[in-house]
């Protein structure tokens, strides 16, 4: 896998290989010296984004749902969605909430987009950052507090990529200085997962490239 230690989407990944035991090399691609845009990365994710996933023959997967769907449908041992259809349709709107509405209103090609072609204030940047983190985690938590299928965690007892997903962005709050204390029920969920080896190997501090 392609990856960099920050990129939420790739700590995604990395927790479901660990929950599944899938041993996985990790390629370090430095985001801010840009090595997502040169001509032998663009040519492995024209999208110029990780992680990029390989498995076998054909082209890398990208897009962090689709792998973690693809690791599913391969690994069945160790399920990462319920098997009951309506279950599985809400751990994978909740998982969407982060991935498909949150997470991408404040990744760095969007941050650098704004303050470059806008002349956006870096501290302006940050209340958008902030903003959209707030707007993510309040959806969650009402739904999480209003919804019957909560329970230990996102969806159930059980694991699912709802909570991959919720830890994922809850572990950016403390990058972008997002107020949590609105949100008890994400923080009792994501604290609970952060405990687990599988979700602690995975966490961005303990990657190749990251900060000490």
């Amino acid at each position: 896998m392609y990856g960099n230690w920050r990129s939420a989407a790739a700590f995604r990944v990395r927790i479901a290989l660990n929950l599944k035991g899938i041993p996985c090399e990790e390629t370090f691609i430095d985001l801010d010296a840009g090595d997502q845009f040169k001509p032998d990365f663009l040519a492995i994710n024209p999208q110029g984004a990780v992680p990029a996933f390989f498995d076998g023959d054909g082209p890398p997967l990208t897009q962090s749902l689709a792998i973690l769907d693809y690791l599913e449908d391969v690994h069945p041992a160790v399920p990462l969605l319920p098997a009951d259809p309506r279950a599985r349709a809400r751990a994978r709107s909740l998982a969407q909430v982060v991935a498909c509405d949150t997470h991408p209103l404040y990744v760095p090609r969007v941050r650098n987009y704004l303050m470059q072609t806008y002349g956006l204030p870096k501290e302006a940047m940050m209340e958008f950052v902030r903003h959209w983190f707030e707007t993510g985690l309040r959806t969650l938590e009402t739904r999480l507090v209003d919804e019957p299928g909560t329970g230990r965690y996102a969806q159930g007892d059980a694991l699912s990529h709802a909570d991959l997903c919720l830890v994922s962005l809850w572990v950016g709050t403390g990058i972008f200085g997002v107020e949590t204390a609105p949100y008890p029920t994400v923080r009792r969920i994501a604290e609970d997962c952060l405990t687990q080896d599988a979700f602690a190997r995975a966490h961005p501090l303990r990657q190749p490239g990251a900060p000490t």
